[in-house]
């Protein structure tokens, strides 16, 4: 009896504990402690909270009293919660590009903690072979796992790229954080209408630039500069208005922008100005050093 005790706790320590030790504690990293989580019955209180303020008319919370991180890098698991809790969901489904090994961007807290599914693009198989033993071992996702694909990420195959793996039309959410091709991915996606759009920019430029890189389909930012990628903020809200998308906010360093379709929850979410989204001193810095580096390069206006 209590050998087969012992084995069924085995079995349920490895669905629930060890991925995530895999990840953020094991090995040689074991004297690491594991990222703190937020509890899913947490987020759930924090929803209903959100949804009550919205019902009672009372003042909503800032972007900055939202954050918290569960599985992205910053604080855009709280701000997502804090989105969907105000403007509900269609489908729970998303798509992520650039999603790394899954375990570390914008759509995990949401598929493991909130019943959602999707698709995840990467362009490397290591992080894709990751990204689904996780997903196929987590508890609550091992029945039904998002689609985890490997593909390279331009703007020639977007499209392609998503409907061949069964996505289309409207969904919830869409993130791109491609380290390069943000912008013109972003412009070429036209097989889905997402309501929400979380996409990287570079926040070394000032509210007032309006520039990308140049187009190249095999665009790597290491073969010249690792600060030479993506876009400026208004590049993006300048995108983002002709697509039928206002930006609502970004997190507190500014170069994670969230962008709501327009129709929806315009009182609760209405537009923000560029310049409110660049004004952390991490931001300040980098528009005073790093980008000196890179300014003279090749830049696109748009």
């Amino acid at each position: 009896m209590k050998r087969r005790l012992k084995a069924l706790v085995r079995r349920v320590l490895d669905r629930t504990l060890l991925p995530y030790f895999e990840r953020y504690g094991g090995g040689a990293a074991a004297a690491t402690p594991p990222r703190q989580r937020v509890d899913p019955g947490v987020q759930i209180l924090l929803a209903l909270h959100y949804k009550r303020l919205l019902r009672e008319g009372g003042p909503l919370p800032t972007f900055d009293d939202v954050g918290f991180s569960s599985f992205s890098q910053n604080e855009e698991d709280g701000i997502l919660l804090y989105l969907f809790s105000l403007i509900g969901t269609a489908n729970k489904t998303c798509v992520e590009l650039g999603a790394g090994d899954g375990m570390e961007n914008n759509t995990a807290n949401l598929i493991v903690n909130h019943g959602w599914t999707g698709l995840l693009v990467d362009g490397d198989a290591a992080n894709v072979a990751r990204g689904r033993e996780f997903y196929q071992r987590c508890p609550t996702t091992f029945c039904f796992p998002p689609t985890f694909a490997q593909g390279w990420i331009d703007a020639e195959g977007i499209d392609a790229l998503i409907t061949t793996n069964g996505i289309h039309g409207e969904i919830d959410l869409l993130s791109i954080d491609i380290d390069g091709n943000d912008y013109w991915v972003w412009k070429a996606v036209e097989s889905i209408r997402p309501r929400v759009v979380v996409v990287e920019c570079h926040n070394i430029w000032t509210a007032d630039r309006a520039v990308t890189i140049p187009y190249r389909r095999d665009f790597n930012k290491y073969d010249v500069h690792p600060d030479y990628s993506g876009a400026s903020l208004l590049a993006l809200v300048k995108l983002g208005r002709a697509k039928g998308y206002r930006l609502v906010g970004c997190h507190r360093y500014g170069f994670n922008a969230f962008f709501v379709r327009e129709g929806i929850a315009e009182a609760a979410l209405p537009e923000v100005a560029p310049e409110t989204c660049l004004r952390h001193p991490q931001a300040l810095r980098g528009q005073r050093t790093r980008l000196l580096e890179v300014k003279d390069l090749e830049w696109v206006e748009v």
